[in-house]
């Protein structure tokens, strides 16, 4: 790293309730007068679609277990947390100078058990168009630190088991499996299924991508990779905000926050600058997540970095510690 500063230097960026649907709203709403189709693109795009009413019922239902720290003697400073065996550390690292200026953040966390790391949905419930800022979920669930997730929720495919719950299982692209014994893989949706993957351990699964590390090395051809969103394929390249995770041993996770679009604070990454990074934090296996102007990273109370979206922007789901 050319230079690096701890989270006290970040900026915290005042809470907005503005979310993504406010953006689709304003794209699609002309489409009204097209009759029919504008219907169709706002029911698509915009309406709710609760499949699960009360999450946190479901996965209690399920007999989803997993570990609750005891926070009663947490111990924290500006940049650290730790409680009950977990430790979290978050560091601000900035490169370069002038308009390849690239600031992000780091997350080191180091867990009691992989269990420790959960899921949160907006207004606590699963499925489409559902949004809710990373702050307010992390808030609702009396987290400590909370990342944006994987935008489920704007796609009807992709295996998404969660806190050991299984929410869908419609196999379509390379996800990530978090193991609750804390390893990590990068799999073929479509070579297995939700019920074997939950057979085997899985805590969590993440569908966005692409894999960015792979048993240590830089996944090839992720400069090419295109990933399917709400509006069909969908270029993810050139320089971006970004978030992704990694795991470097058993629970060990380390998330990344990287900013953009702010010239002179930072340009963003490439998917391949993202992945060296991930790499360069020891990560054995790492996947990108949701990013652009959802990349947001919270810890104690605070929106740490500077989202590209002027404020956070509404997202389907946060993976967050404590609470």
């Amino acid at each position: 790293m050319d230079a690096q500063t701890t989270q006290e230097e970040a900026q915290p960026t005042p809470r907005r309730r503005l979310g993504r649907r406010s953006v689709l709203v304003g794209g699609l709403a002309t489409l009204l007068t097209a009759g029919t189709a504008g219907a169709w693109a706002l029911d698509e795009y915009v309406v709710d679609h609760v499949e699960v009413a009360d999450a946190t019922a479901y996965e209690q239902a399920s007999g989803s277990t997993g570990t609750t720290l005891d926070t009663a003697e947490a111990v924290a400073t500006d940049d650290s947390w730790s409680a009950d065996g977990t430790t979290i550390r978050v560091r601000k690292v900035e490169t370069g100078s002038g308009d390849d200026t690239v600031t992000y953040f780091v997350a080191d966390l180091t867990l009691t058990d992989a269990t420790v790391l959960r899921t949160g949905f907006a207004n606590n419930q699963f499925g489409a168009n559902i949004v809710e800022n990373t702050s307010s979920i992390a808030e609702d669930r009396g987290a400590v630190f909370a990342v944006n997730g994987d935008y489920y929720g704007f796609r009807d495919t992709g295996i998404e088991i969660r806190n050991g719950t299984i929410y869908r299982a419609d196999g379509a692209r390379e996800g990530l499996v978090l193991y609750d014994d804390g390893r990590a893989e990068i799999y073929d949706e479509t070579a297995t299924t939700a019920e074997q993957l939950l057979a085997d351990g899985a805590w969590t699964t993440l569908s966005f991508g692409p894999p960015l590390v792979r048993d240590g090395e830089v996944v090839d051809g992720i400069d090419q990779v295109e990933i399917d969103t709400n509006f069909g394929n969908h270029s993810i390249q050139g320089e971006q905000p970004r978030t992704a995770i990694g795991v470097v041993d058993a629970d060990h996770v380390v998330v990344v926050v990287v900013d953009g679009r702010d010239t002179g604070y930072s340009r963003g990454v490439t998917l391949p600058e993202l992945a060296e990074i991930m790499r360069g934090l020891g990560a054995r296996t790492a996947y990108n997540l949701d990013g652009g102007g959802s990349s947001t990273m919270w810890f104690q109370g605070e929106v740490v970095n500077r989202p590209s979206n002027d404020g956070e922007r509404g997202v389907s789901d946060v993976l967050y510690v404590g609470g």
